[in-house]
């Protein structure tokens, strides 16, 4: 009696092989976005870059290539907080399927005043949530086109601690750039989980997946001139950090082991390891904020109106 194989175990070392796939990093110029694109670039597959900021995605890629041998990458203009923009950028990407997309793009302003966007929207909540809600619309085709296509949506252990609230989503009358920062971290998170919810209704071969990259610091990430430079004065202040957090080139695998892992299903939360602060990716338990279905759908309803999303569906469309 023959027995299948089991898969190897996990290893952030040794990725599989992607060959002849494609993903898409948002913010994939910088932080943890970039060592996600680095991560995957290594696998073979073609891995597209988006950005706003020309300068720093150029120097990105050509990071990527000198680290990677080979590497397909390249880049794509994607700016987040322009909405009307986006079905533009997604059509620029000049490909015929999608594997996965990676939903890491973000801003996090650390003081007043608050600021809003060209659409009218504050900004971290406009860009963090409804730029990649309005970006996933004009993605579903050529995600759709793809045999097992999947949208990875990076959240925030900040988010962990936050509750939405749903009659003051702009933070028009309660701005704190800390909390604001959270909560358009946690709508994220509401958005990826809502929307596995959906494209299992719908029938759809896409899912999506959530996940967080725990506490992730500059001093604990490796150089990668000019992207990242860390002093080695930064990483000896850091070290006693290093016992409950870790580096974003660690922050990064949960991202990385979403998209490739055939294991991984939709609908799931990953984090690190330990703590859900550093260490390995795994499945974690649900949020129990996260699994208000009430507040998901409130949350989804209110986005379609800020983004203007078009409602007619078309078949296995999640949006309504």
């Amino acid at each position: 009696m023959s027995s299948t194989p089991s898969a190897p175990p996990w290893n952030v070392q040794r990725l599989p092989r992607a060959d002849g796939r494609v993903f898409l990093v948002t913010g994939g110029n910088a932080g943890i976005g970039y060592f996600v694109a680095e991560q995957l670039s290594a696998t073979g597959a073609t891995v597209v870059l988006g950005s706003r900021n020309p300068a720093k995605v150029e120097a990105a890629t050509a990071s990527i290539r000198a680290r990677v041998a080979g590497a397909r990458v390249r880049a794509v203009r994607l700016d987040l907080a322009d909405l009307s923009s986006l079905e533009t950028a997604v059509a620029s990407l000049g490909v015929e399927r999608l594997d996965a997309v990676v939903h890491n793009a973000g801003v996090a302003l650390d003081d007043p005043p608050r600021r809003e966007t060209g659409d009218g929207h504050e900004l971290m909540f406009g860009t963090n949530h409804l730029g990649h809600f309005a970006l996933t619309r004009w993605l579903m085709p050529l995600l759709s086109a793809a045999p097992a296509a999947r949208v990875v949506t990076m959240g925030s252990f900040a988010a962990k601690s936050e509750r939405l609230d749903l009659d003051d989503l702009q933070s028009r009358t309660d701005y704190r750039p800390g909390r604001t920062y959270g909560r358009s971290k946690l709508a994220q998170m509401y958005f990826g989980v809502a929307l596995d919810r959906r494209l299992r209704t719908a029938g759809s071969t896409v899912s999506s997946v959530v996940v967080h990259p725990g506490g992730a610091l500059d001093s604990l990430t490796p150089s990668r001139p000019p992207v990242h430079t860390r002093t080695t004065g930064a990483l000896l202040r850091a070290a006693p950090a290093a016992l409950l957090v870790q580096g974003k080139h660690a922050g990064a695998w949960p991202a990385v082991r979403a998209v490739l892992d055939p294991a991984v299903r939709g609908g799931q939360l990953w984090g690190p390891r330990v703590f859900g602060l550093r260490g390995e990716p795994r499945p974690e338990p649900m949020w129990n904020h996260l699994a208000d279905a009430s507040a998901a759908a409130r949350l989804w309803d209110a986005s379609c109106v800020l983004t203007g999303v078009d409602p007619g569906a078309g078949p296995g469309d999640p949006y309504p």
